[in-house]
């Protein structure tokens, strides 16, 4: 462990994460858990089902999730150099502890009256029964082991059952049986992130966003598909024990890893606000009055490779590609030896004295300047320097389609050479604390989301985030006035 700084990024809690896959399906779901091992120190992981889907009627394969864990083991040392010793990678053993089976059966069959509960259904109980804290369902095949796991629990009193399904978040790759739709309408207050679409038509879901433009045809010129292609991945991913495992992709790459991308902590993500964005996608409320918790896809404006802005769901997944993919093959690295000065570590970010992965919350009045200072912020390699840049996630803040429209444009100015002082200048009242359609004064108006993302130059190069989340305040209730707007378009901003 030569060099390691115990002050690499660390992090407040890890989230509680149980998976399910239909692995053996097709090659995507090991290679998903193969980039998931990698992550496995900033998780706690609770169980490792393996169970069906529509592409797997009648089997289940958990003996193919042991031997990636299995290959796991063999590089968990090496792993455990490069990241900060208070937040260790888990043993192999107690991994393959954890792995379970759902039903042989497909979907809704598995909750028939003589059908007894599966192992990984029992696991899933028992877990979300011991701890408060959230339990996080990635759903990479079906979901009848979360579906036979709740009607289980029915049994129980309306107030215990509501009390134990207010502690799941399930992010499921859309639905791949038939419990999927069963469990968002018996069971509608269950946080649920997927995406809809008609059966099987899984180009129009967000998650392809990950890797499925050539396969599916979206985004044309926009993604830039170099670090998906079969010859990158032989050439950094498949190296070493562990990466050796990980198989040749047969239709799109990894399409069930955007669930865990979800809750990487490299402080863009915010797992409790899907509509916030992540390199796993951005999702919101399909009912706005907040009586389900059914969360599905959002549409990013992102500047492509060619230039061109692209509005798609897909695009709140692939613009962060070169980000994630880069720090998955760095991850490969640390796999093959444990000097951590021989490998790329992504960079600590401070930003006003505040460190770790959450976001920085501020309450500015409309107008007002604010200062950002991430001077102390430094990379755990000696060698690399670092580029800050600083941008607004406007999607965040809009509620409309034309965000242009609705969303003023912050005023960024650098204070400093390397861009590592900034101040930051909110748009005025009557452009930021109107009503959108009255505009009346408000005293409380848009939250603004600003991302900072800060580059090392090593290789491959890393990055790591800072949100900033900025409340417009106008207790004078200044601005408003002039004719209310009828339809958006009526509305202008500069």
């Amino acid at each position: 462990m030569a060099n390691q700084p115990r002050e690499l990024q660390s992090f407040k809690s890890k989230p509680r994460v149980f998976i399910l896959s239909d692995i053996s399906n097709e090659p995507d779901d090991a290679e998903s858990l193969i980039r998931y091992l990698l992550y496995s120190n900033q998780f706690q992981t609770k169980g490792l089902v393996a169970v069906t889907s529509t592409w797997l009627k009648r089997k289940v394969h958990p003996e193919d999730m042991e031997k990636i864990v299995r290959a796991y083991g063999l590089v968990v040392d090496n792993l455990n150099a490069h990241v900060c010793p208070d937040f260790p990678y888990p043993s192999a053993q107690s991994l393959l502890d954890l792995i379970r089976t759902g039903p042989e059966l497909y979907g809704k069959e598995a909750l028939g009256p003589d059908i007894p509960l599966s192992s990984g259904a029992k696991l899933l109980m028992e877990v979300l029964d011991e701890s408060e804290e959230p339990l996080w369902v990635l759903c990479w095949g079906g979901t009848n082991v979360l579906a036979q796991m709740l009607h289980h629990i029915s049994d129980r009193s309306p107030e215990e059952s509501a009390k134990l399904r207010s502690k799941l978040r399930v992010y499921a790759i859309s639905d791949q049986d038939d419990t999927g739709m069963f469990i968002r309408l018996q069971f509608p207050d269950i946080f649920y992130i997927s995406s809809v679409h008609g059966w099987n038509q899984y180009g129009l879901a967000a998650w392809t966003g990950i890797s499925g433009d050539k396969y599916y045809g979206f985004d044309q010129g926009g993604p830039d598909f170099s670090t998906f292609t079969k010859e990158w991945i032989k050439e950094h991913i498949q190296i070493g024990p562990l990466g050796k495992a990980y198989p040749d992709y047969q239709f799109i790459p990894e399409g069930d890893t955007p669930t865990f991308l979800y809750l990487i902590q490299n402080g863009l993500n915010v797992p409790e606000h899907p509509e916030w964005g992540s390199w796993g996608g951005r999702y919101i409320l399909t009912d706005v009055n907040g009586a389900g918790k059914h969360y599905t896809d959002a549409v990013d404006r992102v500047v492509g490779l060619n230039g061109n802005t692209y509005l798609s769901n897909h695009a709140s997944i692939w613009r962060w590609r070169e980000a994630f993919q880069y720090d998955f093959a760095a991850r490969i690295q640390w796999t093959l030896q444990p000097d951590f000065a021989k490998a790329n570590h992504a960079p600590v970010i401070v930003l006003n004295g505040a460190t770790g992965t959450e976001p920085l919350f501020l309450d500015a009045d409309a107008g007002s300047d604010i200062t950002l200072d991430a001077s102390k912020s430094w990379d755990p390699d000696e060698k690399d320097s670092l580029v800050f840049f600083w941008y607004p996630y406007k999607d965040v803040t809009a509620t409309q389609w034309w965000v242009d429209a609705e969303v003023a444009t912050l005023g960024i100015e650098a204070l400093s050479v390397d861009n590592r002082i900034v101040t930051l200048t909110l748009p005025p009242p009557e452009k930021c604390c109107v009503d959108l359609f009255t505009r009346t004064p408000q005293k409380r108006g848009q939250s603004f989301h600003l991302i900072l993302e800060v580059k090392d130059n090593g290789t491959p190069p890393l990055r790591t985030y800072k949100r900033i989340v900025i409340q417009a305040l106008n207790e004078d209730l200044k601005g408003g006035g002039g004719p209310a707007a009828e339809f958006i378009a009526d509305v202008k901003h500069d």
